[in-house]
């Protein structure tokens, strides 16, 4: 068995709610083992073996119990140990008035985007690999940080599932 990470994009928004009692119930209907979200019901920890098919199966699965679309982006326990010893925030002093987030894509189209990229004193792309974008957000005088990260999905190909996390949580996945 392989510790999976499901990171699940769009959820919790309006209507489209997922307590995390559910999502544990709805992970264990699919036969998945040792399931237990992380920090939010969007992030879900389980056991399962590597297999081709794999998140399309759990996002059928997550469709027949909550009765909506939630895309499914998948790292391995491996996989994200790799992404948090590659160290991409190395270079952000400890004290920045900033915010690390890691966008998530399916497919692996992250190095094509030509890496580092942003958009000063709002956000900065500072690494990317196939699979992944590391950004810093910063602080805005509006007191928001990094606003223009919405952007990012604009300069993916279209279709491309992409899901945006904290890079707390991807720690706390590996933890």
């Amino acid at each position: 068995m392989t510790r999976h990470a499901a990171f699940l994009r769009g959820v919790n928004l309006g209507k489209r709610t997922t307590k995390s009692a559910d999502l544990i119930a709805a992970f264990a209907a699919m036969g998945f083992a040792g399931a237990r979200t992380l920090i939010a019901s969007g992030n879900v920890l389980f056991d399962a073996r590597p297999a081709a098919g794999l998140a399309r199966r759990i996002e059928q699965g997550l469709e027949r119990h909550f009765g909506f679309d939630i895309g499914v982006v998948l790292r391995t326990d491996e996989e994200l140990r790799a992404m948090v010893a590659a160290d991409p925030f190395r270079d952000v002093p400890p004290d920045a008035d900033a915010k690390l987030y890691v966008a998530l894509l399916r497919e692996p189209v992250g190095k094509s985007l030509g890496a580092p990229f942003g958009v000063p004193g709002d956000f900065n792309v500072v690494s990317a690999t196939d699979g992944e974008l590391f950004a810093i957000a910063w602080h805005m005088p509006n007191g928001r940080y990094g606003e223009g990260l919405d952007m990012l999905e604009k300069r993916l190909p279209k279709g491309t599932l992409v899901t945006m996390r904290n890079w707390n949580t991807i720690l706390k996945a590996v933890r």
